[in-house]
Protein backbone atom coordinates (compact mmCIF):
# COMPACT_ATOMS: atom_id res chain seq x y z
CA UNK A 1 0.00 0.00 0.00
CA UNK A 2 1.46 3.67 -1.08
CA UNK A 3 2.28 5.70 1.79
CA UNK A 4 -0.13 9.12 2.50
CA UNK A 5 1.77 12.03 1.20
CA UNK A 6 1.89 13.52 4.56
CA UNK A 7 0.94 13.07 8.69
CA UNK A 8 -2.46 14.45 9.84
CA UNK A 9 -2.88 14.67 13.64
CA UNK A 10 -5.06 16.33 15.11
CA UNK A 11 -3.67 18.06 18.11
CA UNK A 12 -5.66 17.44 21.25
CA UNK A 13 -3.92 19.83 24.40
CA UNK A 14 -3.50 23.49 22.79
CA UNK A 15 -4.40 25.85 24.59
CA UNK A 16 -5.41 29.11 22.57
CA UNK A 17 -6.23 32.88 23.98
CA UNK A 18 -7.33 35.63 21.22
CA UNK A 19 -5.84 38.81 22.56
CA UNK A 20 -7.51 41.81 21.20
CA UNK A 21 -5.71 45.38 21.50
CA UNK A 22 -4.01 48.58 20.46
CA UNK A 23 -0.51 46.26 19.93
CA UNK A 24 1.64 49.78 19.54
CA UNK A 25 0.38 50.79 22.75
CA UNK A 26 0.23 47.56 24.52
CA UNK A 27 2.39 45.51 22.55
CA UNK A 28 5.19 45.80 25.94
CA UNK A 29 2.72 44.63 28.23
CA UNK A 30 1.35 41.85 26.79
CA UNK A 31 5.20 40.52 26.30
CA UNK A 32 5.64 41.01 29.34
CA UNK A 33 2.67 39.07 30.41
CA UNK A 34 2.91 36.37 27.93
CA UNK A 35 6.53 35.88 28.12
CA UNK A 36 6.93 35.77 23.98
CA UNK A 37 7.84 38.76 22.23
CA UNK A 38 5.16 40.69 19.78
CA UNK A 39 5.79 39.06 16.45
CA UNK A 40 6.24 40.82 13.25
CA UNK A 41 3.05 41.25 10.61
CA UNK A 42 2.29 37.81 9.45
CA UNK A 43 4.94 36.14 11.69
CA UNK A 44 4.85 34.03 14.67
CA UNK A 45 7.35 34.52 18.19
CA UNK A 46 8.19 31.42 20.19
CA UNK A 47 9.30 30.97 23.69
CA UNK A 48 9.93 27.81 24.77
CA UNK A 49 6.03 25.81 24.72
CA UNK A 50 4.56 29.22 23.94
CA UNK A 51 4.08 30.64 20.83
CA UNK A 52 2.19 34.12 19.88
CA UNK A 53 0.66 34.14 16.43
CA UNK A 54 -0.02 37.85 14.35
CA UNK A 55 -3.54 37.28 13.26
CA UNK A 56 -4.10 40.91 11.99
CA UNK A 57 -3.21 44.75 13.52
CA UNK A 58 -4.79 44.70 16.45
CA UNK A 59 -5.35 40.49 16.80
CA UNK A 60 -2.97 38.08 18.47
CA UNK A 61 -3.19 34.39 19.33
CA UNK A 62 -1.25 32.51 22.13
CA UNK A 63 -0.79 29.29 21.72
CA UNK A 64 0.42 27.23 25.03
CA UNK A 65 -0.16 24.24 26.65
CA UNK A 66 -3.58 24.33 27.30
CA UNK A 67 -3.46 23.87 31.41
CA UNK A 68 -1.44 26.90 31.02
CA UNK A 69 -4.59 28.56 29.31
CA UNK A 70 -6.55 30.14 32.31
CA UNK A 71 -4.09 31.06 34.06
CA UNK A 72 -2.48 33.11 30.85
CA UNK A 73 -5.78 34.18 30.83
CA UNK A 74 -6.17 36.36 33.70
CA UNK A 75 -2.52 37.46 33.39
CA UNK A 76 -3.41 39.23 30.51
CA UNK A 77 -6.34 40.21 31.92
CA UNK A 78 -4.83 41.70 34.77
CA UNK A 79 -1.64 43.40 32.86
CA UNK A 80 -4.25 45.31 30.56
CA UNK A 81 -6.02 47.12 33.33
CA UNK A 82 -8.61 49.15 32.53
CA UNK A 83 -7.29 49.70 28.48
CA UNK A 84 -9.57 48.96 25.94
CA UNK A 85 -8.55 45.34 25.39
CA UNK A 86 -9.55 41.74 25.56
CA UNK A 87 -7.86 38.27 26.56
CA UNK A 88 -10.20 35.34 25.47
CA UNK A 89 -9.72 31.34 26.44
CA UNK A 90 -10.94 30.32 22.81
CA UNK A 91 -8.99 26.35 23.58
CA UNK A 92 -12.53 24.80 23.28
CA UNK A 93 -13.17 26.65 20.17
CA UNK A 94 -10.68 25.44 18.03
CA UNK A 95 -9.40 22.05 16.32
CA UNK A 96 -6.02 21.83 15.84
CA UNK A 97 -3.67 19.82 12.71
CA UNK A 98 -0.72 19.09 12.63
CA UNK A 99 0.46 18.32 8.96
CA UNK A 100 4.11 16.85 8.86
CA UNK A 101 5.67 15.08 6.19
CA UNK A 102 7.98 15.88 2.90
CA UNK A 103 4.95 16.47 1.16
CA UNK A 104 2.94 19.08 4.31
CA UNK A 105 2.61 21.71 1.59
CA UNK A 106 1.58 19.80 -1.49
CA UNK A 107 -1.00 18.61 1.03
CA UNK A 108 -2.13 22.67 1.53
CA UNK A 109 -1.71 23.41 -1.68
CA UNK A 110 -4.70 21.60 -2.55
CA UNK A 111 -6.82 23.15 -0.35
CA UNK A 112 -5.56 26.63 0.19
CA UNK A 113 -5.33 29.85 -2.14
CA UNK A 114 -2.38 31.16 0.21
CA UNK A 115 1.01 31.34 -1.43
CA UNK A 116 2.40 28.75 1.47
CA UNK A 117 5.59 28.00 -0.13
CA UNK A 118 6.67 31.52 -0.02
CA UNK A 119 6.08 31.57 4.03
CA UNK A 120 8.97 32.04 6.04
CA UNK A 121 10.10 29.53 8.52
CA UNK A 122 8.04 31.95 11.24
CA UNK A 123 5.36 32.87 9.39
CA UNK A 124 1.65 32.64 9.81
CA UNK A 125 -1.34 32.99 7.48
CA UNK A 126 -4.92 33.87 7.72
CA UNK A 127 -6.38 31.59 4.97
CA UNK A 128 -9.35 29.05 3.99
CA UNK A 129 -8.75 25.54 3.91
CA UNK A 130 -11.65 24.23 0.90
CA UNK A 131 -14.36 26.95 1.83
CA UNK A 132 -13.50 26.66 5.89
CA UNK A 133 -11.54 30.12 7.41
CA UNK A 134 -8.41 28.54 9.11
CA UNK A 135 -4.94 30.08 10.19
CA UNK A 136 -1.99 28.39 9.21
CA UNK A 137 1.90 28.43 10.89
CA UNK A 138 4.95 26.81 10.10
CA UNK A 139 6.90 24.78 12.13
CA UNK A 140 9.47 22.35 12.48
CA UNK A 141 8.60 19.28 9.65
CA UNK A 142 5.24 20.63 8.55
CA UNK A 143 2.66 23.25 9.73
CA UNK A 144 0.04 23.22 11.98
CA UNK A 145 -3.49 24.28 10.91
CA UNK A 146 -6.32 25.81 13.42
CA UNK A 147 -9.98 26.62 12.82
CA UNK A 148 -13.46 26.15 14.27
CA UNK A 149 -13.92 23.18 16.25
CA UNK A 150 -17.48 22.92 14.70
CA UNK A 151 -15.98 22.07 11.40
CA UNK A 152 -13.38 19.66 13.00
CA UNK A 153 -14.51 17.00 11.36
CA UNK A 154 -14.89 18.36 7.70
CA UNK A 155 -11.06 20.07 8.08
CA UNK A 156 -9.41 16.34 9.09
CA UNK A 157 -11.77 15.11 6.48
CA UNK A 158 -10.07 17.70 3.75
CA UNK A 159 -6.98 17.00 5.07
CA UNK A 160 -6.56 13.23 5.04
CA UNK A 161 -8.31 13.34 1.49
CA UNK A 162 -5.58 15.86 0.25
CA UNK A 163 -3.14 13.70 1.70
CA UNK A 164 -4.04 10.00 0.03
CA UNK A 165 -1.44 8.37 -1.51
CA UNK A 166 -1.80 8.78 -5.22
CA UNK A 167 -2.89 12.50 -5.13
CA UNK A 168 0.21 14.52 -5.26
CA UNK A 169 0.20 17.32 -7.87
CA UNK A 170 1.44 17.52 -11.28
CA UNK A 171 4.87 18.44 -10.99
CA UNK A 172 4.49 20.40 -14.28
Amino acid sequence: MAEALARITQLQDLGMIQIRADLAALGDVIAKAVGVAIPAQTSVSTNGNRSLCWMSHDELLLVLPKPEAVAATAALTDAFGSSHSLALDVSDMRAAFSIDGAKALHVLQKLCPADLASMPQDGMRRTRAAQVACGIWRREGGYVLIGFRSVGDYLRGLLQGAARPGTQLDPR
